[in-house]
């Protein structure tokens, strides 16, 4: 049972790490036109190898599409992907601002949150959110 456990925390680790990916490039690739294995790396401060491997990870569950030595671009599945990420982020980081946390400190807090919160949390933040908000 324990190593159940372990592999269900390593694979939502790994998808956490796929929407963060996805996340980054689609606004790196509106920011910049293109997305290149190099803007990964300043993005997440990892070597050329470790953005590779996530590269091709994301291509082979059809997120992404990158020929040799071309910029990463998100397929239809991918860009459905980065845009919900998106879109919890945003929601998760209002909510935060709206109970007094500081922008800074609701960007680094929503980046761990947004991977872990439920949907009924997640509406439930936006509805407090809007409430508070006076919307």
């Amino acid at each position: 049972m324990k190593q159940a456990g372990h592999v269900r925390t390593r694979d939502d680790h790994a998808s956490e790490v796929d929407e963060d990916y996805v996340e980054a490039i689609a606004e790196i690739a509106t920011r910049l036109g293109a997305c290149r294995v190099r803007d990964l790396q300043e993005r997440f401060g990892v070597s050329h190898v470790t953005v590779t491997r996530r590269v091709q990870r994301l291509v082979d569950q059809k997120l992404a599409t990158q020929e040799p030595r071309g910029p990463v671009a998100l397929t239809t599945k991918g860009r459905k992907l980065a845009s919900m990420s998106l879109e919890r982020h945003e929601a998760v980081v209002a909510f935060l601002r709206s109970i007094g946390v500081d922008a800074r400190t609701a960007e680094i807090d929503a980046e761990g949150i947004e991977h872990h919160v439920s949907k009924v949390t997640l509406d439930r933040m936006r509805a407090e959110t809007r409430r508070r908000n006076g919307a």
